[in-house]
């Protein structure tokens, strides 16, 4: 099948590429219809690495897709051809000792899409186990189906909070994942949620949903604007979702005593954290890698109109245009948030 593939670093190709089609019994055939770019595609794209997972051989990319099932394998019961459905990237052993204690996303055997050596789903067709697949409601697109991966990561962070209904957060980072960590916090019971960044573009975007405050960290004093409106107490929770070094100077001054910090976003650099800052404070510290038990709530959200993401799709590209839409994700323009790649 033709597919766009990752040949070395800077260097992207349109091909025919061998891809396993076996269908399992468990198993479901899917019509690829609509998949977002990544930040970890663009990376790959531009170092060939991520940490230990490092781009050795040719690698289909995309993980964020949404499709139609074409085929179902004989046990499978719950999805039938037809069906519009998205899909959770991360395939973990059912039998390992981190599927059993319900922590699959840390699973060391995990198989997820366009992580080497795995391929991904930038191609026409993909088989994918039905138990990591979930059908779309009759109003939610391809488009948003295909939104809801990063969501996950979003609502995981939420999870991981712990939120209290009219709870005040901190986003640190406008970006894609930073922007649904956001709704994802006030899905969760936030009152208000603070974001953070230097694009005025991308704070102009996070700033249009109603319960987000942007604020400009090239011309505003983020503690003061925090202690302004906590009364110098802090907020309830900080997600970092920017992945700077420079986010953690001061980060546990902008969280209330007792409060917790969610660190999302993934440093390309060690940093530095004020342990004892965090101890004098008693500052709870929890840690994101994906996502478990959340796909089909995330798309329970979109579908009840709690969360609207369709603001965030800065353009869709033709299949046939994927290289140039990968140009585009790397330039990193302010103004996109969310790039996708139609298929025919």
């Amino acid at each position: 099948m033709k597919a766009l593939v990752l040949e070395r670093v800077r260097d992207l190709s349109l091909r025919d590429i061998d891809i396993p089609t076996e269908l399992g019994p468990g198993d479901v055939r899917i019509a690829i219809d609509t998949v977002g770019i990544c930040g970890s595609d663009v990376h790959y794209y531009t170092h060939g690495r991520i940490g230990p997972y490092v781009v050795e051989e040719p690698m289909v990319l995309g993980h964020e897709a949404a499709g139609t099932v074409i085929e179902t394998g004989s046990a499978v019961t719950t999805l039938k051809p037809g069906d519009r459905v998205c899909m959770e990237p991360g395939i973990p052993d059912p039998g390992s000792r981190a599927a059993r204690l319900g922590i699959y996303n840390v699973d060391p055997a995990v198989r997820f899409w366009a992580t080497p050596p795995v391929h991904g789903c930038l191609t026409p067709e993909v088989v994918h186990p039905a138990a990591y697949t979930f059908k779309l409601p009759e109003n939610v697109s391809f488009a948003e189906g295909a939104m809801i991966e990063p969501l996950a990561v979003g609502m995981q962070a939420a999870v991981k909070a712990g939120i209290t209904p009219g709870d005040t957060a901190l986003v640190t980072g406008a970006g894609p994942i930073g922007i649904m960590t956001a709704l994802a916090a006030l899905a969760g019971g936030c009152a208000k949620v603070f974001i953070s960044d230097l694009q005025p573009e991308k704070l102009e975007i996070a700033g249009r949903y109603p319960g987000i405050i942007p604020v400009n960290i090239k011309n505003e004093d983020l503690k003061q604007t925090i202690d302004e409106a906590t009364g110098h107490w802090g907020v309830d929770v900080i997600f970092e979702a920017s992945g700077s070094p420079k986010a953690f100077e001061g980060l546990f001054t902008l969280v209330r005593p007792a409060g917790v910090v969610v660190l999302v976003g993934m440093p390309v650099a060690p940093v530095t954290l004020d342990v004892v800052g965090a101890q004098a404070r008693e500052i709870r510290i929890e840690t994101v890698f994906r996502y478990a038990h959340v796909f089909d709530r995330a798309l329970d959200l979109i579908a009840s109109g709690k969360i609207d993401l369709k603001p965030l799709i800065s353009e869709t590209f033709p299949f046939e245009d994927a290289i140039a839409a990968f140009e585009r994700a790397a330039e990193g323009r302010p103004g996109d948030v969310k790039l996708q790649i139609r298929l025919p």
